[in-house]
């Protein structure tokens, strides 16, 4: 139904680029974007917009389930398993993780990943091989296909969301409203969702799904997005009420925008 937003024929064009924490990413010439902000470095991105935050609400929680949208070069996934072995903290895990790209998963043996994620050697190429892995603590899933229909597949409720699909501008399809509807589907009260993106139109389409909406900043990135069906987190809560007040002209990205306007977030 989106096809308009992919590129078979550049899917397999990629550079690897130094980001600004002298970890490395990759620049998509399917989406005309880098899989990480350079600016904020990937490790940094990772551990400290995602991972950091959403650990933060289950420290004595044993068992965690994680979706992780989407793979990509899996510094999130990765990066979780540094937290929790930088931390010492006995919890197990099971991650889930829709990837369009089959061929970029099946190269990570050989992707430039920092040194902070040289103790997962092994998973990593069990992950670029089957694209699975399991141990007595921890299990990962990759789905390959694309996330509006994988998701669709799975049963699972999950205590952490990592929303860190390409940016509204170049991938809107996993960005509407009726795509959280999805999400919405799979968390429960206390769930936390995670995002790089703070734009009015997806803070919209999180609330919208009954989703209240929290903002993150801290030293090494910049500002980012928490959200969770539990309205008394205590994080800087975004009055989505008094923006709209102030910005009547806005409104959620929704699937309705991608079909008929092609008008969709930026």
């Amino acid at each position: 139904m989106f096809e308009q937003f992919y590129n078979l024929e550049k899917r397999a064009q990629k550079e690897l680029i130094q980001t600004k924490d002298g970890s490395y990413t990759l620049y998509s010439r399917e989406f005309d974007e880098c899989y990480h902000s350079t600016n904020d470095g990937a490790f940094n991105e990772s551990l400290y917009k995602h991972v950091i935050p959403a650990f933060s609400f289950f420290k004595d929680k044993e068992k965690l389930t994680i979706l992780d949208i989407c793979f990509g070069l899996g510094f999130n996934t990765l990066a979780t398993l540094f937290y929790i072995r930088q931390n010492n903290l006995s919890k197990k895990l099971h991650i889930i993780s829709p990837e369009l790209d089959k061929e970029l998963v099946q190269g990570l043996s050989n992707f430039s990943y920092p040194k902070e994620f040289t103790p997962f050697k092994n998973i990593i190429h069990s992950l670029s091989e089957n694209f699975f892995y399991e141990d007595e603590s921890l299990k990962i899933e990759i789905l390959l296909g694309d996330a509006r229909e994988e998701i669709k597949k799975i049963d699972t409720t999950f205590d952490i969301i990592y929303q860190d699909a390409f940016s509204p501008k170049k991938n809107p399809t996993l960005w509407t409203k009726e795509w959280f509807s999805q999400i919405r589907k799979r968390v429960h009260q206390n769930s936390i969702l995670t995002t790089y993106s703070v734009a009015t139109s997806i803070r919209l389409s999180l609330y919208e799904n009954g989703f209240s909406i929290y903002e993150i900043e801290n030293e090494k990135t910049r500002k980012a997005t928490i959200a969770s069906l539990n309205d008394a987190l205590p994080l800087k809560k975004v009055d989505i009420k008094l923006k709209k007040q102030r910005n009547p002209k806005a409104k959620a990205l929704s699937d309705k925008d991608l079909i008929e306007k092609d008008n969709y977030a930026t």
